[in-house]
């Protein structure tokens, strides 16, 4: 990285020198011998990092040190001293210093402290921006996202939010789904009416009937009053079917019914009702691996996947990450009185180098975590679950994270250039990509391609 530096020492030869150095390495350096003169020129210019030594004429080094942390917290201070004055180097430190070199001054190695403070500083403006951010509110307030990847989805969202077609929500555990659900459902026509989630995973057959359907008196051991069900707490609104994959075979056919001609039957009714109900359907799985797998019947699966939306997996989401992290400390702040206020460069460095496999759902754990382990006003490296602190990263660094893209959207778009390439033959495309044609038309169907 390259940046503006202010360069402040008595010794001439020494500031041209670095100077000369620093220029080479694509920086543009000012450099003063007057400690005074140089804090005036730190506060009326914009500066990325200051390299001072600490014995110089007038202005003391440790009271110039303090004077630049307390303008100016966010620019980093590199301090240069003697080898044996490692005291100094400790209180310069406490004073607000970011890092020390020694004399003699081996200047490969300032560079690396100068490229290590200017990512200090990059990413610190970066967790500052993104705390703005947060507290601007959007279209979609109840999300927390800027990435690429979420504006495509709020896009999808606001499209599709208003037409009355079911829709089928993908993706990974803890990635949101139910919570596009109710953006779906408050920014519809159905936003007066109830909201009901239920999952289909949760239950046996014969309590998920009675829970979808509601029962009459009699009906079975238990049934000692009548019960309305969700569909019908749900009616006008919209019914949420979580893990709707993972339902019983035996009660798909059912469900299936309901959806195609709005009317239910309660367990033990001889009659049907009519039930105006939005259905929305979530699963972790890979749908088409379900029905493939005969665990989700193929008539219900395109009576659900009208559209389809995907919840994108955390590690794809970039710089989501410190948004959704600041969120949620600023939440669980304010819950337990704590006077914590931010997340520490290293930190967020640790949360944007991690691949978080529980998605949102454990980021949000990990937060709460740090809370309440942390004695500071941000959390530190140190507050952080292990697994989070240890992790060592073999992909790509943090920067790039947000061109990263799920599997599902490379393949989506490799498809896509295949068939450009090949004028649209679909069995000429179905060759070349070693897949069967039903594979492909039902890849396309689902892209909307």
């Amino acid at each position: 990285m390259t940046g503006r530096i202010l360069i402040v020492d008595d010794d001439e030869n020494m500031c041209g020198m670095l100077h000369d150095d620093l220029t080479h390495r694509g920086h543009h350096v000012v450099f003063t011998t007057d400690a005074e003169e140089a804090f005036e020129q730190f506060m009326s210019e914009p500066f990325d990092v200051v390299v001072t030594d600490l014995r110089m004429p007038g202005l003391n080094g440790i009271d110039f040190c303090h004077r630049l942390a307390e303008n100016r917290p966010d620019v980093p201070v590199v301090v240069i001293t003697a080898f044996g004055s490692m005291d100094t180097a400790v209180e310069a430190i406490r004073a607000g210093a970011y890092d020390f070199v020694t004399k003699p001054i081996e200047r490969d190695m300032l560079a690396i402290v100068i490229d290590r403070a200017l990512k200090h500083r990059s990413l610190q403006e970066q967790v500052r921006f993104l705390r703005e951010q947060r507290e601007q509110s959007g279209d979609f307030e109840e999300f927390v996202g800027q990435s690429r990847i979420m504006e495509r989805l709020f896009d999808q969202i606001s499209r599709v939010a208003e037409q009355p077609v079911p829709v089928l929500i993908t993706g990974e555990s803890g990635t949101g789904k139910e919570l596009i659900a109710r953006t779906l459902h408050r920014h519809s026509e159905r936003r007066d009416a109830a909201f009901v989630p239920v999952n289909c995973a949760a239950l046996p057959a014969a309590l998920l009937e009675s829970e979808l359907f509601g029962h009459r008196r009699g009906a079975f051991t238990d049934a000692k009053t009548d019960r309305r069900g969700l569909f019908l707490e749900a009616d006008r609104g919209t019914l949420f079917l979580d893990e709707i994959a993972a339902m019983p075979l035996e009660l798909q056919p059912k469900l299936l019914r309901a959806l195609e001609t709005g009317l239910i039957r309660p367990v033990g009714e001889n009659t049907e009702i009519e039930c105006d109900v939005r259905v929305v359907a979530a699963t972790n799985k890979e749908p088409e691996a379900a029905v493939e797998d005969g665990e989700f019947r193929e008539d219900l699966f395109y009576r659900v996947n009208v559209v389809r939306l995907e919840a994108p997996p955390l590690r794809a989401r970039g710089n989501d990450i410190l948004l959704l992290a600041q969120h949620f400390l600023q939440e669980v702040a304010r819950r337990s009185d704590k006077p914590v206020k931010g997340l520490s460069p290293a930190a967020a460095q640790k949360l944007l180098s991690y691949h978080w496999p529980g998605n949102v759902r454990e980021l949000r754990n990990a937060v709460e975590r740090a809370v309440a382990m942390t004695r500071f006003e941000e959390l530190a490296v140190e507050d952080l679950p292990p697994k989070i602190r240890e992790y060592q990263s073999s992909a790509a660094d943090a920067d790039s994270q947000e061109d990263l893209l799920p599997l599902e959207e490379v393949e989506r778009q490799y498809i896509q250039r295949v068939l450009d390439a090949v004028g649209g033959n679909k069995s000429t495309a179905a060759r070349v990509l070693g897949l069967g044609r039903r594979t492909l038309y039902r890849k396309l169907e689902r892209w909307g391609l």
